[in-house]
């Protein structure tokens, strides 16, 4: 007799409750960055090429360290090793806190090191205990990971403005849902269940990494419209309010209209994944998503303090949409548990370390020209690719490992 049975529905509903509290910890670490890195850098005397590396830090972590996520889970499964990750991420929440530059920056690639694994366990979670209700889960989740950075982007400065100001309690404030996770998910530290090949949907002997779908052209369709769709994103989140601001808006005003596109995400992240797996084809939902992103881009650039609000809610919408539907494809086109694992490590690892580059760009494309303009065209013809990318990742297909 199984004695932890995952199909039974106590056991179902406590995983997909601990899936979406490891999910809501998966951005705060550095979405809360943004709105405190004038009053971090001022206080530990950064460089403005320093602080960039801050900021970005987080990302790259999400994309060199997303292997670690797969030679974990074959040594100890999948459980144990969102565990460990959670113990990481508060380890590195609170080292962040330390007096000291080198601390601020161990810690923050610790914490980016364990949300890098989160981020490619989930979807593997979804498809291996949740077969059936995929979409479900999926879109549970992504609202977190979407929730909880708009709230890290909406909360952080003024926790910070209410502990008199300095920067470490707007960081501190993440540690507290860390920790709850950390409860939560703790019972599975002491379990070892490697991972590769019993179950009906498992692939015996062939636990696929990333390098068995190098030559998969659908791996590669979904990992480039994953990284597009990220680049655009996190570009958004780093950049957004500066253009706001240069056109007269106060600092007040233009963090809101970033939080205010981070907010309008939640109700795609919560339907796009169950939409999107009812749909044998999922190119319709693509061409709706770059639309939406085009216009508030056009917006933007045509009439910055007309419709300011109708902008960023049309590219709240249309990236947030975007994101879900990447993740959401992970799942779709991994076919079996262990080739969803392969593609999740590929898609997060490349995708993610390409996207890292978005926001250093942009800002060196408004270094070199004085303006925003010719920046966010950068963007708006970013979203050629992504719909390219994305209709060929949309087709009915599913990968393979090895050469084709």
């Amino acid at each position: 007799m199984n004695r932890f049975p995952i199909q039974r529905p106590p056991s179902s509903v406590l995983l997909a409750i601990g899936m979406v509290l490891l999910a809501s910890n998966l951005r705060p670490a550095a979405a809360g960055i943004g709105p405190l890195i004038d009053r971090i850098r001022a206080g530990n005397g950064l460089s403005a090429t320093a602080a960039g590396v801050l900021v970005t830090l987080p990302v790259l972590c999400f994309g060199a360290l997303a292997p670690i996520a797969t030679v974990l889970s074959r040594r100890i499964g999948a459980q144990a090793t969102a565990a460990a990750a959670l113990v990481v991420l508060l380890a590195g929440l609170l080292v962040r806190l330390i007096p000291g530059v080198g601390f601020l920056f161990v810690g923050t690639a610790l914490a980016g090191a364990a949300i890098a694994v989160g981020n490619v366990l989930l979807p593997v979670l979804a498809r291996r205990s949740f077969p059936e209700r995929v979409g479900l889960i999926t879109g549970l989740y992504t609202t977190a990971l979407v929730g909880f950075a708009a709230l890290a982007a909406g909360i952080s400065a003024p926790v910070a403005d209410a502990f008199g100001g300095g920067w470490r309690p707007g960081l501190a404030v993440w540690a507290l849902p860390a920790a709850v996770a950390v409860l939560v998910w703790s019972p599975q530290l002491g379990r070892r269940t490697p991972e590769g090949g019993t179950g009906p949907d498992a692939d015996p002997g062939r636990v696929a990494g990333a390098r068995a779908l190098l030559h998969d052209k659908v791996a590669w369709a979904v990992t480039l419209f994953f990284a597009t769709q990220s680049a655009g994103f996190y570009a958004t989140l780093a950049w957004l309010p500066s253009v706001f601001h240069s056109h007269g808006k106060s600092s007040s005003a233009a963090g809101f209209l970033l939080s205010l596109a981070l907010l309008c995400g939640l109700p795609p992240a919560l339907t796009v994944p169950s939409l999107a797996t009812r749909m044998r084809d999922q190119s319709r939902l693509v061409l709706v998503f770059v639309a939406l992103i085009a216009a508030g881009w056009l917006g933007v650039i045509l009439a910055p303090t007309t419709l300011p609000y109708l902008w960023v809610v049309l590219l709240g919408i249309g990236q947030n949409a975007s994101f879900p539907l990447a993740l959401t494809l992970i799942v779709l086109r991994g076919g079996s548990v262990s080739t969803t694992a392969g593609l999740s490590t590929l898609v997060q690892s490349v995708g993610y370390l390409l996207a890292a580059a978005a926001p250093l760009a942009i800002g060196a494309v408004h270094d070199l020209s004085g303006s925003w303009t010719p920046a966010l065209i950068v963007l708006l013809a970013l979203l050629i690719p992504q719909t390219l990318a994305g209709l060929a990742a949309s087709r009915n297909r599913t990968v393979t490992l090895g050469p084709r």
